[in-house]
């Protein structure tokens, strides 16, 4: 839509086909129905791809500071919560309608319900074969996101449109998703379901602190969903879960002052109680604190601060916000992003290989790159 608005407002004639009922499904369902818009930090630092300098041209010419504008213009009511995320105060819909009006006075053709079954090149530009007839076009823009919630729609499509006009890709994953335990970590910690904690999450020299929670599959959260975009297959994640806190000397103040407490009990008082008697439970040390030697509370304050988890997996593109990796940016120009090799074809959004952190980075980009490609179509 981005992208329709911008062409349309130069005067292109322009088509917008979904396969969707309704356009913006994502936007409909994201912020908890409020729409995390943008994010007031966006910076090139908060987006992963192969390329880490690809975004920086979009980023700059369309701005967050631009967005917003176009928000107030509109008289959308927001707010700004933490690390610089807004939200719509009332419901995301508005952003929907904001786009939709937007594409309606530019004299955009917006066609809902139209599945697109083939991509060919003319010398003229390009044919669509579509369940509605065939169209053709002087400039195609592949605007199709990746394959994260297929409930409402999500598929490759985009990346066969790439791969068939000799692209490369980079393997798409899911992204911002919760990660799952294994077998034996979800016996052992299956009765912490629902517990939520603020705590750093590592992965190598990647960290984030934010929400952690626990659920019946395994770990969810801001914290988990950020670091799910660095972790890989077999590797461990670093759980601390009492950032800016030393757990030893807590205990060992306890020990002298409270000697004949148990120690999950001493361990109550800093984390959360079922927490708390988890991890004492799994080390075997619930004992007094009087009978704890000095390495037991420096075994328990390790546990705390440094549980390394290895995560059986993720849960998938089901329940998975975004995707990483899709269309290899060395393909595509960072300025319209056309197709280097096929003129008139350009790609924008996720179904490219750039993938923001949690916090409507991925909107950002969606508006910015929309806009590159609106201004050169």
């Amino acid at each position: 839509m981005m992208c329709a608005i911008e062409a349309g407002n130069r005067g292109r004639s322009v088509l917008l086909l979904d396969h969707a009922e309704t356009p913006g499904e994502k936007i409909r369902i994201s912020g908890g129905g409020r729409c995390n818009f943008t994010n007031m930090r966006t910076a090139p630092q908060n987006f992963l791809s192969q390329n880490p300098h690809f975004c920086k041209s979009a980023l700059k010419s369309y701005t967050q500071h631009d967005f917003v504008e176009l928000v107030k213009k509109h008289r959308i009511a927001f707010h700004e919560k933490a690390l610089g995320q807004l939200f719509c105060d009332d419901s995301a819909q508005q952003i929907i309608d904001m786009l939709l009006g937007e594409c309606q006075k530019a004299g955009v053709d917006l066609r809902t319900g139209v599945n697109v079954s083939g991509v060919d090149k003319t010398e003229s530009g390009f044919r669509l074969a579509t369940d509605q007839g065939s169209l053709t076009s002087e400039a195609l823009v592949i605007a199709t996101g990746g394959k994260s919630i297929p409930k409402i729609g999500a598929t490759g499509f985009g990346y066969e449109i790439a791969q068939q006009f000799d692209l490369p890709i980079v393997e798409p994953r899911p992204a911002l998703v919760p990660l799952t335990w294994a077998d034996n970590d979800k016996a052992r910690l299956k009765e912490l379901s629902g517990l939520s904690v603020e705590a750093v999450v590592s992965h190598g020299k990647t960290a984030f602190e934010e929400a952690l929670l626990f659920t019946h599959r395994g770990l969810s959260g801001p914290s988990i969903l950020q670091i799910s975009s660095y972790w890989r297959e077999g590797d461990n994640v670093r759980i601390n879960l009492l950032p800016g806190q030393k757990v030893a000397d807590d205990l060992n103040r306890m020990k002298k002052d409270s000697g004949k407490q148990q120690a999950s009990t001493a361990l109550s008082t800093v984390l959360p109680k079922r927490l708390a008697h988890a991890i004492i439970d799994e080390m075997g040390v619930n004992r007094k604190m009087a009978e704890l030697a000095t390495r037991t509370i420096d075994a328990i304050a390790d546990r705390v601060h440094r549980w390394d988890m290895k995560p059986n997996g993720s849960e998938g593109y089901r329940t998975a916000e975004v995707t990483l990796g899709g269309v290899d940016t060395n393909s595509l120009s960072s300025k319209t992003m056309e197709c280097r090799t096929v003129e008139g074809l350009y790609f924008i959004g996720e179904v490219v290989d750039v993938t923001g952190h949690l916090g409507g980075y991925n909107f950002q980009w969606a508006w910015s790159s929309g806009v590159a490609a609106g201004r050169a179509v």
